[in-house]
């Protein structure tokens, strides 16, 4: 899909392709038709992003700060690396669209598929063909409203809470000082609540438009007869309510307001202005009140109401943020606000870059709100590394790890399509061995002669589990094709830095959850019937291992659960076509306090797409009883997997056996190697790959919390 985008390192503007947001638990997945770029506010996020370090560090001092604090607490290198990471990441631009619902792990099953809705939030409701935006920051659109009217929703929401602040009743005098489209929404609420509105902007362009909008006096901020006319406007006694929605660097707009308002009056502060108050002699004397205004409404940057769903009591807080949302759109729908004259320009996504050019005036045109329009069409839900090249003929491989797994599983299967380079073992003499063995050219005694060596293009990671990731990143950052055993990972920070060296290369990745690609698995696959919820059983009786075993050492091998219960998640995603949301996990209690007991454990996950997976993964099972015994259940059909030997399916009154053999790890390199020599995608995207991780690591916290765990 397309997005726009901006380097926070050097402000340079792009609209890229990118892969899909994901939906989680709680999240709204929307297709935008409309999204609206407000040139006031937006203007200063991207000149922040183009301007350099020292003028960057001038406009946020904040950030400033956060650095010098975090160079005492880790060191100059460690800082660095941080602001250089936070350089580098890319800035999603927008707040504010409309679109219609494409799915819902909406809590309250209130939005459904097909749904028009507005959206908000920075970094959820973005210039983007699909975003994903928490459920209490999207709210459904009335008939009577066009998505263009419904991307304004945001900023309506914004202004509706400054007027709501400013506790305005019938007949009040109101001032509104700044008359961007913060502003014009402020005067049209207001004169729908009643009151007299007077208007006041640096340019007479933005006056004109306010009497446009309902003002009843509009003024230029330094016309002269400014202080007559507004002791005409208000008989001499001042503003009951001023309300500032300017941007401004200086004090003046709170200067201007304390000069403005009434005894008692009260100002809020809806923009961001410099507020150095000046005691004498307006806020003294008058006794004036200082109110701020929080962005949409109460929920404002609360993780609990934004991120995960959790309501205010309607009786207790009745205008949260999505409740001055959907109020806003009502307003619209009744005709009571206006919007068409606020649209200044309309661009189609592909030329936002151009929109971006009047928000900064490097286009010389009078810009206000600015629409972008997203054309209906199918948008890619991946990206693929379209820098990945095909191999000419048969890729050159080495492997770094060559045990006993990777002389009966993987090495065979590589031989018949591609060439052995290069071998490299924990001990010589197995590398040697093996060279010798399978014909390998060279067996190689450090990483470094793999990674220098141009003739190799490939690279198979079977190693003990606590070097995959370190290895994977070295290679990918060597622009070695890789494809590396399970696990991925053992921890966050491992899985961090593999997604970072992955970013940042044009090669291809694979990894080894070959379960998916059994004869077994394949079979079931077909059958399933699409876009229909799952309920997936997996029972694993996985047989005990001494707890020395290097893989059940938690700094070596990560334990069961990290190590082969990945296996499952991968293969409930494969049956799904969903990615897994959440976790719950219970664990039998260990032999004594110290024991983890990863071994005797059982998982129940959520998936996107509605569908249910439980493993019950034990050690405590007879030894002659199969391994591992799949049930999948869907539209009156169940699906056994015995030991991948042999699959049932039983259908209505009907039983059929299907004889199998093999548990997926021939077919998983002939893909991965398929993939490589024809530069196409790897079947197990990085994404899947990442959450499969992701899922291991948090059925540890769920198993060590008893609570359930997103994912």
């Amino acid at each position: 899909m397309k997005q726009v985008v901006q380097s926070f390192k050097t402000g340079e503007l792009a609209v890229k392709e990118v892969p899909w947001p994901q939906l989680t638990s709680g999240f709204v997945l929307v297709e935008n038709r409309a999204s609206l770029i407000s040139s006031g506010t937006e203007r200063g996020t991207v000149q922040v992003a183009q301007a350099n370090l020292l003028q960057k560090a001038r406009q946020r001092p904040d950030l400033v700060a956060q650095v010098l604090q975090n160079l005492r607490k880790e060191g100059l290198k460690a800082t660095l690396d941080k602001v250089k990471t936070k350089l580098d990441t890319p800035k999603a631009l927008g707040y504010s669209s409309a679109g219609i619902v494409l799915a819902s792990l909406d809590t309250h099953n209130r939005l459904q598929p097909g749904q028009r809705v507005a959206c908000a939030g920075q970094d959820m409701a973005s210039h983007a063909e699909i975003v994903a935006v928490p459920q209490n920051l999207v709210v459904p659109i009335p008939d009577e409203v066009s998505f263009e009217e419904a991307a304004f929703t945001t900023l309506g929401a914004i202004a509706l809470q400054g007027v709501r602040q400013a506790e305005v009743s019938l007949g009040e005098n109101v001032a509104v000082i700044g008359l961007g489209l913060l502003g014009q929404l402020t005067v049209q609420l207001l004169k729908a609540a009643g009151c007299r509105v007077m208007g006041l902007d640096l340019q007479p362009s933005l006056v004109a438009l306010a009497r446009e909008s309902g003002a009843d006096l509009a003024l230029e901020r330094h016309d002269n007869t400014l202080p007559a006319q507004a002791r005409e406007f208000t008989a001499g006694h001042g503003f009951d309510k001023v309300i500032i929605t300017a941007s401004a660097p200086t004090n003046d707009p709170v200067n201007l307001a304390a000069e403005l308002a009434a005894r008692k009056g009260v100002i809020v502060v809806v923009g961001d202005v410099a507020m150095e108050l000046q005691r004498e002699p307006h806020f003294y004397k008058k006794e004036l009140e200082l109110r701020m205004s929080c962005s949409y409404g109460p929920g404002r940057y609360d993780a609990d109401y934004e991120l995960l769903g959790k309501d205010y009591p309607y009786a207790y807080v009745r205008w949260t943020e999505q409740r001055n949302m959907a109020a806003f759109l009502d307003m619209v729908a009744r005709q009571k606000v206006k919007l068409d004259h606020l649209i200044s320009h309309r661009f189609d996504i592909n030329e936002a870059v151009e929109a971006y050019k009047l928000v900064t005036g490097e286009a010389k045109d009078d810009s206000l709100g600015i629409i972008l329009e997203y054309p209906e069409g199918e948008k890619k839900k991946t990206v693929e590394k379209n820098k990945i090249a095909p191999v000419t003929g048969k890729p050159s491989v080495a492997f770094i790890g060559a045990g006993s797994f990777a002389q009966s599983y993987l090495i065979p299967h590589v031989q018949s399509h591609a060439s052995l380079r290069s071998v490299l073992a924990g001990r010589g003499i197995n590398a040697e061995h093996v060279a010798g063995k399978f014909g390998f050219a060279k067996a190689v005694s450090e990483v470094a002669d793999i990674l220098t060596d141009e003739a190799v293009q490939v690279v198979f990671v079977a190693t003990q589990h606590n070097t995959h990731a370190e290895y994977t990143s070295q290679c990918l950052r060597a622009g070695k094709h890789v494809f590396v055993e399970k696990p991925l990972a053992l921890n966050m920070e491992q899985l961090q830095e593999v997604a970072a060296a992955y970013e940042e290369s044009a090669v291809q990745l694979g990894i080894g959850f070959n379960r998916r690609f059994s004869p077994a698995a394949r079979l079931v696959k077909a059958q399933l019937p699409a876009g229909v919820p799952l309920m997936m059983n997996f029972r694993v009786n996985a047989g005990t291992l001494p707890p020395d075993h290097w893989s059940q050492l938690a700094e070596i091998g990560g334990g069961r659960i990290i190590g082969e219960v990945c296996h499952f998640i991968d293969l409930m995603q494969y049956f799904s076509g969903s990615l897994p949301v959440e976790v719950q996990a219970r664990a039998l209690p260990g032999r004594s306090a110290a024991e983890s007991r990863d071994d005797e454990l059982v998982a129940t996950l959520r998936f996107a797409d509605g569908s249910l997976g439980t493993v019950i993964y034990t050690a405590s099972g007879g030894k002659r009883m199969p391994k591992e015994h799949l049930e999948i259940f869907a539209a009156e059909t169940s699906w056994v997997i015995d030991d991948f030997k042999r699959v049932s399916v039983y259908k209505e009154d009907n039983l059929t056996h299907h004889k199998t053999s093999g548990k997926g790890h021939r077919e998983e390199v002939q893909a991965f190697l398929d993939a490589v020599i024809a530069g196409a995608p790897f079947e197990i995207d990085f994404n899947s790959m990442y959450r499969t991780t992701l899922a291991t690591f948090k059925i540890l916290d769920a198993r060590a919390s008893g609570l359930p765990q997103e994912i």
